[in-house]
């Protein structure tokens, strides 16, 4: 017999339960996570205070530094603070929430990511037209447009796993609400959901990724008939952190979303999910930081101007 009494709260299972492991992931994750916001919210405001830096690239950049933010902070801080108090209950309420969230930001960087290339076709590709093509109307457009998919995105996904019904257990296999781990505690017939998930899914995935695919296709084209190697590596150089965050990105999701709830292993998964939503954050700014002179030059100048200053 099933019970049929409403689920009002749930149990996050964590990530282990070897009390000898909690407080070192505590430690972890929480300089994980005090690494993000100093680095996220370090580029934000250098991109702000550097002239330089006001550009469709950096525009796109501090967009990305913002939703990287929030969606590590949708995640981290409560699992810091499970590890640290052993409380794993989370209301119904707040795991709705954290999934509007975290699938929301993650759907903005998904699309950011998509800008971020058309952005670096047209510099590489149509240098003398970027500055009438990435104008300050265009980027603005791109990144409502980002926005707006993403939080249409997340109310499919909140909408179409919280219609259901929650009465057998109340279980999260997971660290966090994530959409396949809350999914499988239904008691409703999941089949039109599951679809709805990997259509949807699939569709933001693979359509960015072509978008981006056809971006670089363009970009190494014009890159092989560049006449001068100062060129070339000048090429190079402005799409390798791009390309990198867009590896980390797609590859950590790929391998968690494209794949049937019903084939889907969520003690496996769990270190894909530490991965993409605590340490992609972490990553970006650097990423974007070590392999970029302008970013060096601003940080060193903002840092000059406070040690003259103070």
């Amino acid at each position: 017999m099933k019970n049929n009494t409403k689920v009002t709260e749930f149990i996050l299972l964590g990530l282990t339960n070897a009390p000898e492991l909690q407080i070192p992931l505590f430690i972890m994750f929480t300089l994980i996570y005090l690494i993000t916001l100093a680095g996220n919210l370090g580029m934000m405001m250098l991109i702000l205070l550097d002239s330089h830096l006001h550009t469709p690239m950096y525009f796109f950049l501090s967009n990305l530094s913002l939703v990287d933010f929030g969606y590590s902070t949708a995640v981290t801080p409560k699992v810091m603070a499970g590890l640290l108090r052993g409380d794993q209950v989370i209301s119904y309420n707040a795991c709705a929430a954290q999934m509007f969230f975290f699938v929301a930001f993650a759907t903005v960087e998904n699309y950011l990511l998509t800008s971020m290339a058309y952005d670096r076709y047209v510099a590489v590709c149509k240098p003398l037209h970027y500055a009438t093509t990435m104008t300050t109307g265009v980027c603005a457009w791109l990144s409502i447009g980002c926005y707006f998919c993403g939080f249409l995105n997340t109310s499919i996904h909140t909408w179409n796993i919280f219609r259901l019904s929650f009465c057998n257990s109340n279980v999260i296999h997971h660290f966090f609400c994530d959409v396949p781990a809350v999914m499988t505690l239904s008691c409703s017939n999941r089949h039109v959901s599951e679809l709805v998930l990997v259509f949807v899914a699939v569709f933001n995935i693979f359509f960015a990724l072509l978008i981006i695919l056809i971006s670089y296709l363009f970009i190494f084209i014009t890159i092989l008939k560049m006449p001068s190697v100062e060129g070339y590596l000048k090429a190079i150089s402005t799409c390798v952190s791009h390309l990198t965050a867009v590896s980390i990105f797609y590859g950590s999701f790929i391998f968690m979303y494209i794949q049937p709830t019903s084939s889907y292993s969520m003690d496996t998964d769990k270190i894909a999910s530490v991965f993409y939503s605590m340490i992609i954050p972490m990553l970006n700014p650097l990423v974007y930081s070590l392999r970029n002179k302008d970013v060096k030059n601003a940080f060193n100048k903002n840092m000059s101007s406070c040690v003259t200053s103070g």
